[in-house]
C-alpha cells in the first residue's frame, strides 16, 4: 500500500453522501481503495496506520454485509473497533439519537459509522460529535460507500467510468443505493439510465440527470453495466407491484433481458439478493456477474474512506 502522502488530501471532515463530492474527491477515494485491494489479498492484512484510534459502528438498521465490511476495514487499518448493539442498548429504552451521540462523543471516538432508517441521521450526528462521521445508509437518502465500491468494481473491470452506459434497474423509488450511484456516475461522466415500473420511480428522477425507461428491453439496449436493485417491500406502504411473479416477469434480470445489453456487460447487485425476484440465479452466478467482486471492493473502499478522513496531514479547519 502506498503511503498516505501519495494521495491528495481529502478535503472533507465527514462522508455524509456523494452529493457535494467533486470529480477529484471521488478519484482520490477510488485510487486509495484500489491500492487497498492488494492489502486485503495479502496473507498479512493488518496495517498500523490507525493504531491507537477508536472506530465505532452504530447500526440502527440490520446489515450483515455493510457492518462486517466496516468492521474488517477498521481492524485491517489497526483501529480499535466497537460494534454498538443498538437492539439491546438504551435506544430501546427511549434514548434519542442525540442522547446516544452525546454519550458516544464523551468516549472520544475518532470515527463513527452510522446506519439509520431516517434520512439525515448521519448529518445530524455529525453536528453533535467531535469526530469524523461516515454515513452507512440513511433512509432513502444516500449510501455513499456502496456507490464508491460499485464505481471501483466497474472501473477495475472496464478501465474507466466516463462514457459508459449504466442501467440501474428496479425499485429506484426506495433505493438510497440508486441515488448515490446516480450522483457519482454523473459526476464521473457516465451515462445513467433508470429502468423500472412507473410506480417505483421518484417523481423528479429526470432532474437527477437520468434517462427513464419502463421497459427492460429498451433500458438495457447497449448498456455496459446492468445494476439491479433489491425490491424493498418492507418500505412500501402500499402494493406498488402486482405480485412478485409479475415483477420478475417484467423486471427480473434473466438471460433474455440481459441479451439486450452489450455482450460483455457487467451484472451487479448491492445485496442482499432476492433470487427469482430481481435476478435469476443463473445470471447472479454467471460469467458476467461481478457481485462477489462488489463485496470484496467494499472492504477496500471503506478502508480508503476511513484513512482519508483520518489522514494525519489534515488540519482541524478541514471542511465537510
Amino acid at each position: 500500500m502506498n503511503a498516505a502522502t501519495d494521495f491528495p488530501i481529502f478535503p472533507h471532515s465527514h462522508l455524509l453522501g456523494i452529493a457535494g463530492l467533486s470529480y477529484p474527491d471521488v478519484e482520490t477515494l477510488l485510487n486509495r481503495a484500489n491500492a487497498n485491494v492488494d492489502v486485503s489479498r495479502q496473507r498479512d492484512k493488518k496495517k498500523s496506520v490507525l493504531r491507537g484510534l477508536t472506530h465505532i459502528n452504530l447500526f440502527f438498521e440490520a446489515s450483515t454485509r455493510t457492518q462486517a465490511s466496516f468492521e474488517l476495514a477498521g481492524k485491517r487499518l489497526g483501529a480499535d473497533v466497537m460494534n454498538m448493539a443498538v437492539a439491546s442498548s438504551s435506544v430501546k429504552k427511549g434514548e434519542t439519537l442525540i442522547d446516544t451521540a452525546m454519550t458516544l462523543n464523551a468516549m472520544r471516538p475518532d470515527i463513527l459509522v452510522i446506519r439509520h432508517s431516517a434520512a439525515g441521521a448521519a448529518a445530524l450526528l455529525s453536528q453533535k460529535v467531535g469526530c469524523a462521521v461516515i454515513n452507512a445508509g440513511d433512509g432513502a437518502h444516500e449510501h455513499p460507500t456502496q456507490a464508491l465500491l460499485d464505481a471501483l468494481t466497474i472501473r477495475r473491470a472496464k478501465g474507466r467510468l466516463d462514457g459508459l452506459t449504466v442501467a440501474i434497474c428496479g425499485d429506484v423509488l426506495h433505493s438510497r443505493v440508486a441515488r448515490s450511484n446516480i450522483i457519482l456516475l454523473n459526476t464521473m461522466g457516465a451515462r445513467v439510465r433508470v429502468v423500472g415500473p412507473s410506480t417505483l420511480m421518484p417523481t423528479a428522477i429526470r432532474q437527477m440527470g437520468t434517462e427513464v425507461f419502463t421497459s427492460m428491453r429498451e433500458g438495457l439496449d447497449g448498456a455496459d453495466v446492468v445494476m439491479m436493485l433489491r425490491l424493498q417491500r418492507e418500505r412500501m406502504g402500499q402494493a406498488l407491484v402486482p405480485s412478485v411473479r409479475e415483477y420478475f416477469r417484467h423486471y427480473g434480470l434473466d438471460a433474455a433481458k440481459l441479451a439486450h445489453a452489450k455482450p460483455d456487460a457487467l451484472v451487479m447487485h448491492p445485496g442482499p439478493m432476492n433470487r427469482g425476484v430481481e435476478i435469476a440465479s443463473g445470471i447472479a452466478d454467471g460469467p458476467q456477474s461481478v457481485i462477489e467482486e462488489q463485496v470484496e471492493m467494499g472492504v477496500a473502499v471503506r478502508m480508503a474512506v476511513i484513512e482519508a478522513l483520518l489522514d494525519p496531514r489534515k488540519n482541524d479547519g478541514a471542511t465537510g
